[in-house]
């Protein structure tokens, strides 16, 4: 599966950004474009997005992998959705390694696109850069 890795150092505890980055709940204030989380239970939930016309659309998804205070990792649940059409496989991976005066955060996402979907590739490797450097600076504002 294609991965795009961004990183970024953030001086904030390593504890608080771990807070921040495992509990769902917090998702709204630092991912972009999540609205609102629904659903949210040990090991899954859903993201709550809306789009340019204000249709709400909803990313379930289920952790695969937690390793505190360290260590996320969150799998997209395709099936039965519109987006197992384009992807058969969408990971996001969160890291959290302290440093001096902070903590290193590590954000990873490997989506494997389907069919006619995957000479749109460097496409959406593009857009993934941008959210995922969305992301980190979300996340620094509020740490």
């Amino acid at each position: 599966m294609p991965s795009v890795s961004r990183r970024l150092t953030i001086e904030a505890p390593p504890d608080r950004l771990w807070e921040l980055v495992s509990d769902p709940h917090h998702l709204p204030r630092w991912w972009p474009a999540v609205e609102r989380m629904e659903g949210v239970e040990e090991g899954r939930f859903t993201q709550v997005l809306f789009t340019r016309k204000g249709r709400p659309v909803r990313i379930d998804y289920r952790v695969v992998t937690q390793e505190p205070p360290h260590r996320q990792v969150w799998e997209q649940d395709l099936a039965g959705t519109p987006f197992e059409r384009v992807l058969s496989g969408s990971v996001i991976e969160v890291l959290v390694d302290p440093v001096p005066d902070g903590a290193e955060v590590t954000i990873s996402q490997r989506q494997q696109l389907r069919g006619y979907s995957r000479t749109g590739g460097w496409m959406l490797r593009r857009a993934t850069r941008r959210k995922l450097d969305q992301a980190l600076e979300g996340l620094a504002a509020i740490a």
